[in-house]
């Protein structure tokens, strides 16, 4: 029997799940929740239902995993505990600062609940950590660094689509060569976020705009440019409507350590992803996280969970006598 997801939300991320459940024979998808009208979505899936948010509780004994792609901020906050009261849940959130307090809150409803819930699926947090941790348990005492990009910064583009006679805007994260290569060596660096990264902004202006202070409040813009390199290009709608209408992302993990009793052999273990569409695989990661949760709630297992307390084996559809015999 298939795993019947629920996606409630149907964005970026919504769509992806959608097309990620297409492509995992053991799952199917049981029905869609919008806080939008339901007759104004074309999902891409024949034959499944498409919901009003509310009546999400009238489905929670035809669902058994509700995937939750709402946003970090406000949402996901509030929609997971509630949903984990009802559902074994997976969600994206990646506010890393507030993921003690959302686990909690999660683990206190699921626990309640009987319920599984997994936070924080994705790639960072969530692929990104797992090499993190597995490069400190091979290496202790090393140094950890995070390289985001070249990608487009959704957040960020938004905030300069806020700032008066912006039209439309993208914005990309660069890693700095210098320093990645600097990483690399195994020279250990103290780096500033200047030193890591650089921004690369594309920006329609509305006509009659102010170029040069628009290029002022974007770079002087405190907790998203102030702090580093910034480059600013005015381009035409349809310029970015061509060029930069994907949501491509991607990044490195490095580690570095030393092994010998006087530590004279040094090591870089490396992790990299390069992403067409951040949002189809981060659903595509939350996707394999639905089926361990659907599989640790079979097992008798209730509360939340992150990808650091998932066996490996139980993210693949794939038996441990084919794993042992493709993969190991």
């Amino acid at each position: 029997m298939a795993i019947r997801i629920g996606i409630l939300g149907y964005g970026n991320l919504g769509r992806g799940v959608e097309c990620a459940v297409k492509h995992n024979p053991d799952m199917e998808l049981a029905a869609v929740f919008t806080r939008r009208d339901p007759g104004s979505l074309r999902i891409l899936t024949k034959g499944a239902p498409v919901y009003r948010a509310e009546e999400a509780p009238s489905m929670k004994d035809s669902i058994d995993v509700m995937i939750l792609c709402g946003g970090s901020a406000t949402d996901l906050p509030v929609q997971t505990p509630e949903m984990a009261k009802l559902f074994n849940v997976v969600d994206s959130f990646d506010t890393h600062a507030k993921i003690p307090e959302h686990f909690e809150a999660v683990d206190k409803a699921a626990k309640e609940s009987g319920h599984v819930g997994l936070i924080c699926a994705g790639w960072d947090p969530g692929m990104f950590s797992l090499n993190r941790l597995y490069a400190n348990a091979v290496l202790p005492g090393g140094c950890d660094y995070t390289f985001w990009g070249k990608g487009v910064s959704q957040g960020h583009s938004d905030a300069i689509r806020r700032i008066k006679g912006v039209k439309d805007a993208r914005q990309y994260t660069i890693p700095v060569e210098k320093a990645l290569e600097a990483v690399r060596s195994g020279s250990n660096p103290d780096l500033s976020v200047r030193e890591k990264h650089t921004r690369e902004c594309f920006v329609v202006a509305e006509d009659g705009a102010d170029l040069d202070a628009i290029r002022k409040e974007i770079v002087t813009m405190p907790n998203y440019f102030a702090d580093y390199d910034t480059t600013v290009h005015f381009i035409s709608q349809k310029e970015l409507d061509e060029n930069h209408k994907g949501i491509p992302h991607g990044g490195f993990v490095i580690h570095t350590g030393k092994t010998g009793w006087e530590d004279e052999h040094s090591h870089v273990v490396e992790y990299r992803l390069k992403l067409d569409s951040n949002p189809e695989f981060t659903s595509s990661v939350i996707a394999a996280c639905a089926r361990a949760v659907y599989r640790l709630n079979q097992e008798g297992q209730k509360g939340c969970r992150t990808m650091f307390d998932i066996a490996p084996a139980y993210l693949s559809a794939l038996d441990g006598q084919e794993l042992r015999k493709r993969l190991l």
